[in-house]
């Protein structure tokens, strides 16, 4: 028979609150525990238990954290616990790292501790409570390393780079998943290595050129489909028959793959996570997938596009032949390479006979068919090593490089060039026979510079085109009496500062909203007291090379601003004035300090005047440029990109510039109404600037055509005949006047 013993009601009810208090600490999901002042754990609750591999809080009553921990991790918590205990301050919510015995994962708690004290006040340990906040750090992380990886898309890193670093953002946020983008290759048949930094580097080689199709793995079918791609099971899907042994040797047992797509729908590439498990993904996993997939498509799209403008910026869009932007570095190169090898390299200047009768009697069409299939027939004529260039309109420059030290193969070339250009060319069903002039000058003997090199070949060849056409010459000293001839008209620019020969046209800008004036580009024009009116096109490029470009510049930009105060001073609404600035004028020291003082002399207010400066200048040197226009910014001056899209630039130089405006290139503005690939380029230079908070104008404006595409595209302003070609500053003065709001006196004007 039993004895059944009976507690007393006060220690039974203790017993019952301390199984309450028990079960109530167990049931926390933060860890909370007790240590004594050996910093021994004396109350521990099942949370704390788990964490250190323990079934039960038994098992870790009396131990301390050198018998849980390693000694580094173990000698740092006992320090701070110490220091709780002996100085009495507690320490709240410190973030810490611990590792799961469990699951061997590292996580992050947040921890206070306090020292505990007894019925007399006497510290005789501490309490401690952390809360497990891994969930929130590796938001954290994913939202820092997400702002980290757009600033890199911001200042053009690398693609792979940045691709690299997303994946590894990803993979940092899960367990047991390795991730892989692959990208479309140019063809769109293909898919090629992105970025795989945990993928076994045997297995991203071998799928590295993979087709896109139907039953191509995860990857492929993914592009092909247009759409995600779950494969629970790489060993039982049959997307993975030709693949599946491949997958095994790398322990690959799931593959779930995603396209990634522009804003236009195109597949750009696709992104995949594996494991050695056999399962789907989770919910945090796809949503990680749509994280991932956004951010590359931004960058693969930023770098496509930022190819594209290289591209086009650097070749000729009609026939695909480098441009003028790469002659000069192109034939750098082979100067340096020829005075390592003593062999010569020659530049042959190329123009059409009668090109213009093509365009005029066919049209532009037939034109742009023809310069097409001469540009075939002028590569099939050269060699691999040589290059050929257009530069414009029908101008083309091949450079013959590695060539032996006499004329004969550089005559073969030629030759077969005259002959292959010679053969007939069928437009719209009818045959044409073109003809070419060719000027040929060799380094060393007839330049030692690209700028020498070229001026003469230019001459040569019209030295052919004198001598008939259809025909090449090469360089000779007796070419050199037109450089006397720009001597002469070198002299006359000096002089012609000095007498006034020179006078300032003014051409209107229109704000394309309202159709009101509100600046003018100064444009300088010569008056010859011999030969009569001279255009800008044949003294300005002189003048830049010289130097004489600086004090003629000095000129224009105080004659514009004291004209632009006059019309002020008149009562004329106040406008702005644009002036173009050259490379020459841009490199010398005083220059700002110049600039500041024609406004001091004038009087004219510094928000009234824009200068405008092209691409190609502003690359020379980005610092120095931005430097400059800083100190002419801080006093209101204004800056324009001029010619943009004619050169080279890089999209993260050009935001970083202070200019408030980006000039669109006439060439481009010209065939706006017949060029695809005009518009193309128009398009993204307005929405480029404007995302740069540029206001984008287009110049050399002539038909409704042209003025209804910029329109329909959002352009801010325009310039060119459309509206006005250059007037003089009376005509200026007219045009202000009527656009005016009237006067009680009927005048336009205001009063003062």
């Amino acid at each position: 028979m039993s004895t059944i013993i009976k507690l007393p009601n006060a220690e039974l009810a203790w017993r019952n609150e301390r199984r309450f208090l028990r079960a109530m600490v167990d049931q926390v999901p933060d860890y909370l525990f007790v240590k004594d002042l050996d910093c021994r754990f004396v109350i521990a609750n099942e949370a704390v238990a788990r964490i250190n591999g323990f079934a039960s809080t038994d098992e870790v009553i009396g131990k301390t954290d050198f018998d849980l921990h390693d000694v580094a991790t173990a000698e740092k918590f006992f320090e701070i616990e110490q220091r709780v205990i002996q100085s009495e301050q507690s320490i709240i919510d410190m973030e810490e790292v611990v590792v799961d015995a469990a699951t061997g994962r590292e996580k992050w708690l947040l921890t206070t501790k306090v020292a505990m004290r007894d019925h007399k006040n006497a510290v005789v340990g501490l309490v401690g409570v952390s809360r497990d906040i891994t969930a929130r750090k590796k938001e954290d992380l994913l939202r820092d390393e997400q702002a980290i990886v757009v600033e890199m898309i911001a200042l053009n890193s690398p693609l792979d780079t940045i691709l690299d670093r997303l994946v590894r953002l990803i993979e940092s946020q899960l367990e047991g998943v390795l991730g892989s983008i692959l990208l479309v290759d140019k063809t769109g048949k293909y898919l090629t290595h992105g970025a795989a930094p945990s993928l076994p580097p045997a297995y991203s080689q071998t799928i590295d050129g993979i087709a896109i199709g139907p039953n191509v793995g995860s990857c492929g079918t993914a592009a092909f489909r247009r759409e995600s791609v779950i494969v629970a099971d790489i060993a039982n899907d049959p997307l993975w028959t030709d693949f599946r042994e491949l997958a095994a040797l790398h322990g690959l047992r799931s593959c779930w793959s995603t396209p990634i797509l522009s804003h236009q729908g195109q597949v750009l590439g696709t992104f995949a996570m594996y494991s050695a498990a056999v399962r789907a993904p989770t919910d945090i996993e796809t949503s990680l997938t749509q994280i991932t997939t956004r951010t590359a498509a931004i960058a693969i799209e930023r770098k496509v596009a930022q190819d594209q403008i290289s591209y086009m910026a650097h070749h000729d869009m009609l026939t695909g032949l480098p441009n003028r932007s790469l002659l000069i570095d192109r034939l750098t190169q082979a100067m340096l390479q020829t005075e390592r090898h003593n062999p010569w390299v020659s530049v042959v200047f190329v123009d059409l006979d009668n090109f213009k009768f093509i365009n005029d009697s066919l049209g532009h069409t037939a034109g742009d068919a023809l310069l097409k299939e001469v540009s075939k027939r002028m590569l099939d004529c050269v060699r691999s090593t040589d290059a050929v260039m257009r530069l414009g309109g029908d101008e083309f420059v091949i450079l013959l490089t590695d060539l032996p030290e006499n004329t004969d193969a550089i005559s073969a070339t030629l030759h077969k060039l005259r002959t292959a250009i010679g053969e007939p060319i069928t437009i719209k069903e009818q045959a044409f026979h073109i003809t070419c002039s060719m000027g040929v000058a060799t380094f060393p003997h007839d330049g030692a510079d690209p700028e020498t090199l070229i001026a003469n070949a230019d001459a040569a060849m019209y030295k052919a085109k004198d001598a008939g056409r259809d025909g090449f010459q090469f360089f000779t000293a007796e070419i050199n009496i037109r450089a006397h001839e720009r001597l002469a008209l070198l002299d006359g620019i000096r002089k012609g500062i000095a007498r006034s020969e020179f006078h300032l046209l003014y051409q209107p800008q229109v704000d394309l909203k309202s159709g009101r004036i509100f600046a003018v580009e100064a444009l300088v024009r010569w008056k010859h007291p011999v030969l009569g009116l001279i255009t800008p096109i044949h003294f300005i490029p002189l003048a830049e090379e010289t130097g004489l470009i600086v004090a003629l510049g000095d000129w224009v930009l105080k004659e514009a601003c004291r004209q632009n105060k006059e019309w002020q001073d008149a009562g004329l609404a106040p406008i702005t004035v644009c002036v173009n600035v050259s490379a020459r004028q841009f490199q010398d020291l005083n220059w700002t300090g110049r600039v500041l003082q024609t406004l001091e002399e004038t009087g004219l207010s510094a928000r009234c005047l824009e200068l405008e400066l092209t691409e190609s200048l502003v690359m020379r040197d980005v610092d120095q440029a931005v430097a400059i226009m800083k100190d002419l910014q801080s006093v209101g001056v204004g800056f324009a990109i001029d010619d943009f899209g004619t050169g080279y630039s890089s999209l993260s130089a050009l935001k970083s510039l202070p200019v408030s405006r980006l000039k669109i290139d006439q060439s481009f503005v010209r065939n706006l109404g017949d060029d695809e690939n005009d518009r193309t380029i128009a398009a993204a230079v307005i929405s480029l600037g404007q995302k740069l908070n540029m206001r984008v104008i287009a110049e050399g404006v002539e038909t409704d055509e042209q003025l209804a595409f910029l329109r329909d595209n959002r352009c801010d302003e325009m310039q060119g005949y459309h509206f006005s070609r250059p007037v003089s500053s009376e005509g200026i003065e007219k045009m202000l006047q009527a656009q005016a709001p009237k006067t009680p006196d009927g005048t336009g004007k205001r009063r003062k």
